[in-house]
């Protein structure tokens, strides 16, 4: 490795002080005294190369480019990301999200960016919760309420209490989640306030809100109001740093006792199977490295997974075409998509784009799909899958 040249420095060297005008002697030998390292490509190759493999294959996450001598190195660790406190709100904006088994939807986190909106100016952001949330406080709220959640199937008693507590706290703004169970509970908080709610808000800053109407022909635009619900993707999720997220009191508030309407319900679980590509929650999708469909669809159902598969599969008619997941078929919106032995073509990635986890077993390290993953396995799809059903009946035998 050598020093790139300074022209600055060996101008400066060959200069004759003492003269007006600048006056420069070229016979002089240049002494460089600066400069920056330059790189070295073919070192950064080999320190790529993937050993014990016939094909000369790089594995370019180990690139990097040499740190000049003179230029400290950065610190390994990075600093921990700021709190952010606010110990005396001026007024609060409450935000009542789904948060199925304590964990916040992409919804829920663009509710709770819109909510940041309207607590600019001295606000703080006001979670209503049934069950306690590790992920509230990185997503941008200030103090967290639980609300007493009632057993069974009971919207009416969680409506009245989040009603009661927006009402008791004299919170400036409430904000839903325009989803199935977040509009029911928007609405019945609405009645139990006798106020309007601003449904299906698809625009919302602190000074308006908008929405479509009459067909989507006219556009209604008002100041926020103090109901809201917000339709999905009407907002960003807040990126800052994270927030304290305070408990507002140390006990859950209980709920309200209501005379209820629904004497008894029960939520039945659907046949993964039998569930559509576009409405799955967890989709396992076989592609070109599966062979054996008897263990893949064994899989999927010990996974309690909807079965997906690539193109190329589908067009095979080793799965039907309604599997398909892509531009050119089902475009997913699942919370996790497991793809066995899908290389990722662009068509392919498009469909998975909304997932908001993504897990990939492949042979091939720098395949495409193995890239968009967030948790990778370089392996034989074929040899992943037995092992896989092996470590779920060993985990059934253990918990039962």
């Amino acid at each position: 490795m050598r020093l790139r040249r300074d022209p600055r420095t060996e101008r400066a060297a060959h200069r004759i002080d003492g003269t007006a005008r600048p006056r420069f002697d070229l016979a002089a030998a240049a002494e460089t005294t600066g400069g920056r390292l330059r790189r070295n490509p073919r070192a950064e190759v080999e320190r790529m190369l993937v050993a014990g493999t016939s094909r000369r294959r790089l594995d370019r996450s180990q690139r990097s480019v040499s740190t000049p001598l003179h230029i400290a190195a950065p610190a390994e660790t990075a600093a921990a990301p700021r709190l952010i406190v606010i110990e005396e709100p001026a007024f609060l904006v409450a935000v009542v999200p789904d948060a199925p088994g304590g964990r916040l939807t992409p919804h829920d986190r663009q509710m709770i960016g819109a909510a940041r909106l309207l607590a600019e100016k001295g606000g703080a952001v006001l979670a209503l919760l049934a069950e306690p949330c590790e992920e509230i406080g990185p997503a941008g709220a200030d103090r967290v309420l639980l609300v007493e959640a009632s057993t069974g199937y009971d919207p009416e008693g969680r409506s009245a209490s989040i009603a009661m507590a927006v009402d008791g706290l004299g919170v400036r703004h409430a904000l839903f989640p325009e989803s199935v169970d977040g509009g029911d509970i928007a609405r019945r908080v609405a009645a139990d306030l006798g106020e309007a709610l601003f449904a299906g808000a698809e625009s919302i800053a602190a000074n308006a809100v908008t929405r479509a109407s009459r067909g989507r022909r006219v556009e209604q635009r008002r100041a926020p109001p103090r109901l809201i619900s917000l339709a999905a993707d009407a907002a960003l999720p807040y990126a800052g740093a994270p927030r304290e997220a305070r408990a507002l009191q140390d006990d859950p508030m209980p709920t309200v006792p209501t005379r209820r309407a629904i004497l008894a319900a029960e939520i039945i679980p659907a046949d993964p199977a039998r569930v559509p590509l576009g409405e799955a929650g967890f989709v396992v999708s076989a592609g070109n490295g599966v062979t054996d469909f008897d263990g893949f669809r064994a899989v999927a159902a010990a996974l309690g997974a909807t079965p997906g598969a690539s193109r190329v599969v589908c067009d095979a008619g080793l799965m039907p075409r309604a599997a398909q997941v892509g531009a050119s078929g089902t475009v997913l919106e699942a919370t996790c998509y497991f793809a066995l032995g899908i290389a990722g073509a662009p068509q392919h990635l498009q469909g998975i784009a909304r997932c908001e986890h993504v897990v990939a077993v492949n042979t091939d390290l720098h395949a495409a799909m193995i890239e968009r993953a967030g948790l990778a396995i370089v392996a034989d799809a074929q040899k992943v899958m037995p092992a896989l059903l092996a470590a779920l009946e060993c985990e059934t035998e253990t918990t039962a």
